[in-house]
């Protein structure tokens, strides 16, 4: 029985790469001989011609083999919303989500299909190395998995990319559920369920453009990946309050001791000064916990699409 598979790309600001990935996608593509093949671009808000660009290559594919489909947002979702509206907007049997930096090689695809066929669901793309990141993103990029993976109760994979295939089964969930707004959607495929595997891949340097990511968008990925799978900062805050508890309590025991037995008096200013900075860091350090947790809780509340879209074309 012939599979349908669907390709799922984001684009943001990647007119001057976009053919390129588009000549390298439809080259590999036409080793897939036994599939229905389309593929979705979905332009994330795009400020320069990639919506032109886009719309040329969907013409130019009406008489192809190939089922190209552009969805356009109103404006700028972001990454992880681009992704999900590709996977809404699907019933595929497979689908493999990528971006069109040509940082995710479609030369892997082949290698994706093959371990769907021996089984698996789902199928990540584990970054082993990047030709065109500096040492110090790549200790950043470590940092975050190592905290994600402290913080969370689950253990996820180190260098796992938003480069991945699911089945239509895992999609059928992430339609279903999983829709929170503060998303970090390489992390719900896999905690999930369903037999998953994992490639490795080295990502290229960028055909053109320069990366949308940067250590801002990494810090607050981190923050949104902690938050959506981890309750461990409460914990920490209330663990904080407990050893400043009882320095308090060890600190007035001392002080009373030395004011009753002792020759001398303790310093009353130096000793209020040093309270009152422990004890407001301590607290600022918890509400700030709480309130990133409000916060987010209050976002989810409002109940506000993921992404809007303004127009799809076929």
């Amino acid at each position: 029985m012939t599979k349908s598979l669907s390709i799922i790309v984001s684009v943001y600001n990647e007119q001057d790469g976009l053919l390129q990935f588009w000549e390298n996608l439809s080259k590999n593509l036409l080793e897939l001989k036994n599939y229905q093949l389309r593929v979705i671009f979905v332009n994330d808000g795009s400020k320069d011609d990639s919506s032109k660009i886009l719309k040329n290559i969907s013409d130019k594919s009406k008489n192809g083999n190939v089922l190209v489909e552009v969805v356009e947002f109103s404006r700028n979702f972001g990454h992880e919303a681009a992704m999900i509206a590709g996977i809404d907007n699907t019933d595929d049997d497979i689908l493999i989500c990528m971006d069109s930096d040509l940082q995710h090689p479609p030369e892997s695809i082949i290698k994706m299909l093959e371990q769907y066929q021996k089984g698996s669901e789902i199928v990540l793309m584990n970054r082993i190395k990047r030709h065109d990141k500096i040492g110090f993103s790549s200790f950043s990029s470590m940092v975050f998995y190592k905290l994600i993976n402290w913080l969370s109760e689950n253990n996820f994979e180190n260098n796992a990319s938003d480069f991945f295939l699911i089945s239509q089964n895992v999609a059928s969930v992430l339609k279903s559920s999983y829709r929170e707004r503060n998303r970090f959607l390489r992390g719900f495929i896999q905690v999930i369920g369903f037999r998953i595997n994992t490639l490795e891949f080295e990502a290229p340097a960028r055909f053109a453009g320069t990366s949308n990511y940067n250590f801002k968008s990494l810090f607050k990925l981190g923050f949104t990946a902690i938050f959506a799978f981890s309750n461990k900062p409460l914990k920490i805050s209330i663990f904080c309050s407990l050893a400043f508890l009882l320095f308090s309590v060890g600190f007035i025991i001392y002080s009373l001791f030395v004011y009753f037995f002792g020759n001398t008096p303790p310093s009353g200013y130096t000793t209020m000064v040093i309270l009152q900075a422990l004890g407001f860091t301590v607290l600022s350090f918890m509400i700030t916990i709480l309130s990133s947790y409000f916060g987010r809780s209050l976002f989810e509340i409002r109940d506000r699409p993921i992404y809007i879209i303004k127009d799809i074309t076929k």
